[in-house]
């Protein structure tokens, strides 16, 4: 006979014991887990990454041949790395109601609270199934979901609803910002400092393209609204640059990492095209006169879909039961969501933890957000069992 299941913050030390750091292997992770649900009489499949180092696991409990509730987590954290924390990261610390270590809020206290509803699960006369999905590197572009979702419905149940439990404080969210990573590189014409209009500095021109991106996006700011999210318009990231050998060198090269997060209805080519157009029209023609080598090139890095619940979506309609809310939200911040949508599972983001926690030296999740979430999924048991 199977001992009482662990509560919880007990599964939720174990998890954040497994540095699942977006660079390294998930697999041990995985491996527990897969482990756990087989005490508990559930089987799960792995979808592994095409080198085999990571694996994200599908797991079903309940009957089967019909859609059921998808409870979807990914497993990867973000680095510690220059963060100054006050205990082991690794180490599942309890101070003042709070629990604190690096993916406890982003987002393993929800998977902790489904693994902990799994006996209460198997034991409920569910009507539906409940599906378990975890996935690996959302943390670095909603890679690892991506191979798991084309499976469904075809190899794997399709979930009729899916609840993506990022840290939303337990409220309930139908829409997020699309987020857009771009790298431009500058090309000019290096030279000797003492002779600058003989070369072409790309760090001076990359500077007036900081500058024309910050324009855009405060004109983007005034014909792009939507009052549901904060800040209620599309904005523009600058989140890195690289560039120059020397100070007595005149820049040939010049990196820019940008980032746009825009509306899920907003076009999200309207701000690259225009800073393109810029760059064709002001910069370049300058460049140029002084050598026809230099060049301006933007590279779309990758894109996290936006994410829109439709207006009578039933997963929507699902998360204001179990919280008891009257009306949804918005976050800024990336999900899975829009993935899981765009397939036709209607989806929703619930779960326990405050963003502002996540990703933060110190990051902790509230214990009295655990119990938020169990409460929820034992509603979720009892919904599907009537």
């Amino acid at each position: 006979m199977l001992q009482t299941p662990p509560a919880p913050s007990e599964l939720l030390a174990q998890l954040v014991a497994y540095d699942t750091t977006s660079a390294k292997s998930n697999l041990p992770l995985i491996g527990f887990v897969r482990e756990y649900l087989e005490a508990h009489g559930v089987r799960s499949h792995l979808i592994p990454s095409e080198d085999g180092h990571k694996a994200s696991l599908f797991a079903t409990i309940g009957p089967e041949g019909v859609g059921g509730i998808g409870l979807s987590a990914h497993s990867d954290c973000v680095p510690v790395e220059g963060q100054t924390w006050t205990s082991d990261p690794f180490t599942l610390t309890l101070r003042d109601g709070k629990l604190y270590g690096r993916g406890a809020c982003d987002m393993k206290g929800f998977l902790a609270c489904v693994l902990a509803s799994v006996p209460s699960f198997q034991s409920a006369d569910l009507k539906e199934p409940i599906h378990i999905l975890l996935s690996y590197d959302e943390e670095v572009g909603c890679v690892g979901v991506r191979p798991m979702i084309a499976k469904l419905g075809d190899t794997l149940p399709k979930p009729r609803a899916v609840i993506v439990g990022e840290p939303t404080s337990m409220q309930v969210i139908e829409a997020q910002k699309r987020i857009d990573l771009y790298r431009t590189v500058v090309t000019g014409l290096e030279g000797h400092s003492s002779a600058p209009d003989k070369g072409v500095n790309a760090i001076a021109y990359a500077a007036e393209l900081v500058l024309e991106l910050q324009r855009i996006a405060a004109e983007e700011a005034k014909v792009t609204h939507d009052d549901r999210f904060e800040p209620p318009y599309s904005t523009v990231g600058i989140g890195v640059i690289e560039g120059g050998t020397a100070s007595n060198i005149i820049a040939k090269t010049c990196a820019v990492d940008w980032e746009v997060r825009s509306l899920p209805t907003a076009d999200p080519n309207a701000i690259p095209s225009k800073l393109m157009a810029y760059a064709e029209e002001r910069l370049l023609p300058r460049m140029r006169a002084v050598s026809e080598q230099c060049s301006i090139a933007t590279e779309h890095d990758h894109a996290v879909i936006g994410f829109l619940a439709a207006a009578d979506s039933d997963a929507v309609s699902l998360g204001l039961k179990l919280t008891g809310h009257n009306k949804p939200g918005t976050v800024a911040y990336a999900t899975e969501a829009g993935l899981f949508e765009a397939a036709g599972c209607p989806t929703v983001v619930c779960g326990p933890g405050d963003i502002a926690q996540a990703h933060a030296a110190d990051e902790f999740i509230a214990v009295s957000q655990l119990e938020g979430c169990m409460a929820l999924l034992d509603r979720l048991k009892t919904t599907l069992s009537a």
